[in-house]
């Protein structure tokens, strides 16, 4: 009865984004935003998410990275290094969200079937660069670089102070949100409902985002738990280089049960 206790508490407290008191915000934070979206500028990030299956919370994943902005918000590059998984540590890199998105894999489940003397595995092989195949399904959801989605999160929620709290479905955030809408997600039911609360800089801009879901459908084992993505930004607006890793290092085959030069079909 304690642990179920502390487990509705600790929602609560998601869902009223409990925080200390910070500067008034003086800025509208559409308006602060655009003014520093430019590509070769960025911002930094550091997300911990934790899995509910009832009464059961456990830590999941905590993440750690940078994205590069294109000029309309847009994740241009990113590069992110993941801890506490199944499989260890993983670090991605990838490129251009849109037709033609490449991304690398190091460590984790792919580590393992790396080539002798390979470090990375190189992904040309899909339309999109689905950034959840990338980062998994517990990754944030919501992008606070977008102009339109960080509209639509003040549009939905109510704002308090230094604080916005609300719910959007999958659907509503699909059409403001190319993110999302680039997600492995967007083919789950799409009225799932999304909350999240939203804090904001003395600047307008945000510096925390903190969301949560339940699994409606999608994978057996997830179906009916629920996940928490905490997520806290920095630096942004400043100028950021992602860079790809070294040929030398980079393999697009993987050697799988004992069957290598493995590709996916192009």
């Amino acid at each position: 009865m304690r642990k179920m206790l502390a487990t509705v508490m600790a929602c609560a407290a998601l869902l009223t984004g409990a925080a200390p008191a910070q500067a008034v915000v003086t800025k509208d934070p559409v308006q602060a935003l655009n003014a520093i979206l430019a590509p070769g500028h960025g911002m930094h990030f550091t997300e911990t998410t934790t899995l509910l299956d009832g009464t059961d919370e456990r830590s999941e994943r905590r993440r750690k990275g940078i994205f590069e902005f294109d000029a309309k918000g847009g994740v241009k590059s990113l590069d992110v290094t993941t801890t506490g998984g199944e499989y260890g540590r993983e670090r991605v890199i990838g490129f251009n969200h849109d037709i033609g998105g490449t991304g690398y894999q190091s460590g984790g489940l792919v580590g393992k079937w790396l080539k002798k003397g390979k470090t990375w595995w190189k992904d040309s092989h899909q339309l999109y660069l689905r950034h959840t195949e990338l980062l998994d399904y517990d990754e944030q959801l919501v992008n606070p670089a977008e102009p339109a989605t960080l509209a639509a999160l003040l549009r939905n929620g109510q704002r308090s102070g230094d604080t916005v709290t609300g719910a959007i479905t999958f659907k509503e955030l699909e059409r403001a949100s190319r993110w999302a809408e680039h997600s492995t997600h967007a083919g789950w039911d799409p009225d799932t409902r999304l909350t999240y609360t939203v804090t904001l800089t003395s600047s307008g801009l945000v510096g925390r985002v903190q969301s949560m879901f339940t699994f409606s459908d999608g994978l057996d084992e997830l179906v009916g738990k629920t996940v928490h993505v905490d997520t806290r930004y920095s630096r942004w607006g400043g100028k950021v280089s992602i860079k790809a890793p070294d040929p030398r290092k980079t393999t697009t085959e993987l050697c799988i049960e004992g069957f290598c030069n493995w590709r996916l079909p192009g």
